[in-house]
């Protein structure tokens, strides 16, 4: 029970936290005269993904480095078949944006790297210079699109409604936010490693999938309210950006401070289901598919319960005949 409640209220906290740090952010970028464009590209972008990559640098620095690389490549799973699956189930997302060709290429260089780093067995801190530098690219890139108008981050900034005018309260709330997500991450990392010692399994299939399926809470929120709302592009560039910064930048950055250890079920199983789930959506990107309509969105459902299903069968452990 008690573990329950801590991994519960530490989702609560990484789900408010994360709201008020980017409000109080959005209002003092405002208030420096920083541009909605920039204020779209990295506030709202890195506070959508703050949870994870707080999440997976308290486990790497607590001694849990499986649940740090699963909560990533759980999370880019959850991203496209939960996510996707559940804001296509309320209207079908248009793929037909400019520029989406781009993105599927990008989304695929970056998981096809994370993935060759991981194939080695740890993710040391040149490992991690390599993702940073191609996160670097990415946003540089992105950036570049923006400012040519082909993009829609900066729409996200208006999405959060009136930021506060004041400056103090500005302030306030982005301390008070970073606050909660800081206790938010103690708390769930110390929930999944104490729930992976009752259960018998490893940090990673804590990270893989309870601990991956809270820190999208985010994207899910924001998924689908977008969707509801009409804004299919940024219910999928929600996702698309999400699992760039999970693979480039979250890893990055932990492997620069500590060396992280991708245990061997993860390379054998958990990462072959990301590449998979990444393949999957190249053809609505990349191959000319306009939408991905209920049907579509209902199957990425299916996938994601076959998923854990599989995992909570041991599917993933069974050695090959």
């Amino acid at each position: 029970m008690i573990i329950a409640l801590q991994i519960i209220g530490g989702f609560l906290l990484l789900l408010g936290g994360a709201e008020i740090m980017v409000r109080g952010a959005v209002a003092l970028a405002r208030r420096f005269g920083i541009s909605a464009l920039v204020i779209g590209m990295t506030v709202v972008a890195l506070g959508t993904s703050a949870p994870e990559l707080l999440v997976s640098l308290n486990a790497a620095l607590s001694g849990a480095p499986g649940l740090a690389v699963g909560n990533v490549v759980g999370s880019n799973i959850a991203n496209i078949l939960l996510i996707l699956g559940a804001a296509g189930l309320v209207t079908p997302i248009a793929c037909a944006a400019a520029g989406l060709r781009r993105d599927g290429a990008i989304l695929l260089a970056g998981t096809l790297i994370f993935s060759a780093l991981s194939f080695r067995g740890v993710v040391d801190a040149w490992s991690g210079a390599v993702l940073l530098i191609a996160f670097s690219y990415f946003l540089w890139n992105s950036y570049k699109r923006e400012a040519a108008g082909e993009g829609g981050t900066a729409g996200e900034a208006g999405d959060l409604g009136v930021p506060p005018a004041n400056l103090l309260v500005a302030v306030l709330m982005f301390l008070a936010g970073l606050a909660a997500l800081l206790a938010g991450s103690e708390l769930v990392v110390r929930g999944g490693v104490a729930a992976a010692r009752l259960f018998g399994v490893s940090d990673a299939v804590i990270g893989l999938t309870v601990v991956a399926v809270g820190t999208s809470l985010p994207e899910l929120a924001a998924s689908v309210v977008a969707a509801y709302r009409g804004h299919t592009d940024v219910a999928l560039g929600n996702v698309v950006g999400s699992n760039m910064f999970n693979v480039l930048g979250v890893i990055g950055v932990v492997a620069v401070v500590t060396p992280v250890t991708v245990e061997a079920r993860v390379v054998d199983f958990d990462i072959w289901i990301m590449i998979g789930a990444t393949l999957l959506l190249l053809p609505f990107m990349m191959g000319g598919l306009r939408q991905i309509g209920r049907a579509p969105a209902l199957a990425f459902l299916i996938m994601y319960v076959a998923y854990i299903g599989a995992i909570g069968l041991g599917v993933d452990r069974i050695p090959p005949a």
